[in-house]
């Protein structure tokens, strides 16, 4: 398969979140920010390796797995490695119908499955992910990986209950797991528990395992929440303090411009100016 049509990254990722999940919070839409599904698979070493950080090893690495899978159409490793290199590059369509060929010769294979349903979820198919990653583990074998694609789905659908109980059950097999953390805090937020949120993602970003993405999640949070100096303080341990500034000056008009979010930010202050007198009055208010 080739990579010509691959399209071109113009707007940052984490730009792309937030326009996304400030449209989320008022309209419950699939979520945009949560899209960290996640690659680990089972115990296939090729396949457990990081991809590569840099758009240009990305290219190669996706030519490279695309030359093997050619060589062999639905073959395990090259089918799961080149998937996630295109899911990488936003071509989902092509990584859908790489590990659809895949789950053809190994229905039953529980990588194969994981990673089918996680270029289906990508790619917006979610009743279809849904379905074929509850397929991907057993109690016996659980993998958290999967529950934590499972838990993004439900979020999409609109699920935040469901959704959490996928990354809590992902926590008990992977404790502190950042990938897993992120999606739930993005999912508490969702949920408009934006303390609980921020609660979430600074235990994932102070792992030394989390990434990026983990960090722009705490900064968007953090940004929602009012508190634009830390978030752009988080933002400046990945980007120049220019890009970091600009960042985070884009979330804040963009939330200035959201009606729902708004609405929400004053309901908030609201109940925090209310003094709960007794129990039942606060559940009321």
């Amino acid at each position: 398969m080739s990579l010509s049509s691959r399209p071109t990254f113009a707007p940052p990722r984490a730009l792309l979140r937030a326009a996304a999940f400030v449209a989320l919070i008022g309209a419950l839409a699939p979520l945009g920010g949560c899209r960290n599904m996640g690659d680990v698979t089972g115990s296939i070493g090729e396949v457990n390796r990081p991809l590569p950080a840099s758009d240009a090893e990305l290219r190669a690495y996706a030519d490279n797995w695309g030359r093997r899978y050619d060589e062999n159409p639905g073959e395990k490793v090259a089918s799961i490695n080149y998937a996630r290199a295109l899911r990488a590059l936003t071509q989902t369509k092509q990584a859908v119908a790489v590990m659809q060929s895949a789950a053809v010769k190994a229905p039953k294979d529980f990588d194969v499955l994981g990673a089918y349903g996680k270029a289906l979820a990508d790619a917006g198919q979610l009743a279809q992910a849904r379905e074929v990653l509850s397929h991907a583990y057993t109690e016996e074998r659980p993998n958290w990986s999967v529950m934590s694609v499972q838990g993004s789905v439900a979020d999409q659908l609109g699920d935040h209950a469901g959704a959490q109980e996928y990354y809590r059950n992902a926590l008990k097999i992977a404790p502190g797991e950042p990938n897993v953390l992120s999606n739930l805090g993005l999912s508490y937020a969702l949920a408009k528990q934006l303390p609980q949120a921020e609660q979430a993602l600074r235990q994932a970003s102070a792992s030394p395992r989390a990434d990026v993405r983990v960090r722009n999640n705490l900064a968007l949070i953090l940004a929602l929440e009012g508190k634009f100096a830390e978030a752009e303080q988080v933002s400046r341990r990945d980007m120049s303090p220019e890009s970091a500034s600009a960042n985070v000056a884009a979330i804040r008009q963009m939330i200035a411009q959201s009606n729902s979010w708004r609405d929400i930010q004053a309901l908030d202050a609201k109940k925090k100016k209310t003094p709960p007198v007794t129990p039942s009055a606060a559940d009321n208010s």
